[in-house]
């Protein structure tokens, strides 16, 4: 396997990759689906007319290309057809105020910021002028930017803010393989299932948890502009969906909607460690198999484990395939066996770095990551956890 969607496009050209699950019409009555298939070949087409389009924007090889949008087809094109550029994607969570937007732009200097019409109240405080609305962009009369060119050498792939717009985690093309591989690896994702990512596609856990895991394993991918229970529920049970990754509030709704019997379809739900014990509950009374995950942005999943009784947020699990983990003093010093301290991780799913912000940069010795919270080759993640004795992790 390999993140070249060229080259999965070559091999199942007419394989679906993506269903937009959206509702046709903006008041479309409730649990309605309109169902917008697109194959791995498409998918590679829409890329490379992406990145035609930014080209001619003049989005360079080291470019920042920041994307504000809910969950679309376009939003996942634009990961591939930003690695056909060497430029790097930053999704900017529409989630985010008026107040709160501006974070990331004091780090991330955009050549271009693409947004959705939708958008348009949170794009006007964003300090940037360089805009393109994302239909604009789409429809835009570009070449294509053929697939086999991809550049892994000139910048960070994707830029991923943490929940409050900050800090910027960077992570290369190789680092987002690996991330791939083990989340195929730890879940057993394969080119037979079908998955339904619930948390936006700006998100750590909305990327890495199903999205472009499943893309990389060549399964179907079905999104939803805006979450909604029924909706999502009905797909679950008419399109054949076997995996769902969410976190808190998406997981609890499914759980509590009068049609949660449709989650007994599902094979498999990835869950935010954050979700409640009641939610996870009654994804097992429905014969689901449920796992949690823990990960920030420098991390996108540290640590999981498989749920199969009585749980709680608090428990991790262990740490996945690629990723070391240890725990330290407030020293720094290294704890061995059972014991309580602040837990960091290493290994090739841990980003580069974090962007460096402007005011930090010294003229054009720059450097593209701050080393704030990566020391001696580890993240520390800043967060307390505490070990047992068979090595699984429980937030202290």
């Amino acid at each position: 396997m390999t993140l070249s969607l060229a080259r999965r496009a070559e091999r199942v050209p007419d394989r679906t990759a993506i269903v937009d699950a959206s509702e046709d019409r903006l008041y479309a009555p409730a649990e309605t689906v309109h169902e917008d298939r697109v194959t791995y070949a498409e998918l590679s087409r829409i890329a490379g007319r992406l990145a035609g389009a930014l080209e001619n924007r003049g989005v360079d090889p080291g470019d920042t290309v920041c994307l504000v949008t809910r969950n679309r087809v376009a939003s996942l094109a634009l990961v591939f057809a930003c690695r056909r550029l060497g430029a790097t994607l930053a999704p900017i969570s529409h989630r985010l105020t008026p107040a709160t937007v501006t974070r990331p732009f004091e780090v991330l200097e955009p050549a271009v910021v693409v947004a959705e019409s939708a958008q348009r109240d949170l794009v006007r405080s964003i300090p940037y002028d360089r805009t393109v609305t994302l239909e604009e962009l789409v429809e835009a009369d570009a070449s294509t930017v053929d697939g086999g060119t991809e550049r892994t050498d000139a910048a960070p792939l994707l830029a991923i803010h943490g929940d409050a717009g900050a800090p910027i985690a960077t992570l290369s093309a190789a680092t987002i393989e690996w991330n791939c591989i083990d989340a195929v690896l730890e879940w057993g994702l394969s080119r037979e299932d079908s998955g339904f990512v619930l948390d936006p596609l700006s998100t750590a856990g909305g990327l890495f948890r199903t999205a472009l895991p499943l893309l990389y394993a060549g399964g179907r991918l079905l999104l939803d502009r805006a979450f909604d229970p029924g909706d999502t529920l009905t797909a679950i049970d008419e399109s054949g969906v076997t995996v769902v990754s969410g976190g808190r509030a998406p997981i609890r709704e499914l759980a509590a909607d009068e049609n949660a019997a449709a989650l007994a379809g599902l094979e498999r739900a990835i869950c935010d460690h954050t979700v409640e014990e009641a939610p996870v509950e009654t994804l097992l009374e429905h014969g689901v198999s449920v796992s949690r995950a823990y990960g920030t942005p420098a991390c996108p999943t540290a640590t999981t484990r498989t749920v199969s009784g009585a749980t709680d947020a608090d428990t991790v699990g262990m740490s996945v395939l690629d990723c070391d983990a240890q725990l330290v003093d407030e020293e720094g010093a290294v704890l061995e066996g059972e014991a309580t301290g602040r837990l960091r991780l290493s290994g090739p799913v841990v980003a580069d770095g974090y962007a460096t912000p402007a005011a930090d940069r010294d003229g054009d010795e720059a450097e593209s990551s701050d080393v704030s919270g990566f020391v001696d080759g580890w993240f520390d993640t800043g967060e307390r956890f505490r070990r047992g004795d068979d090595g699984s992790y429980r937030r202290a």
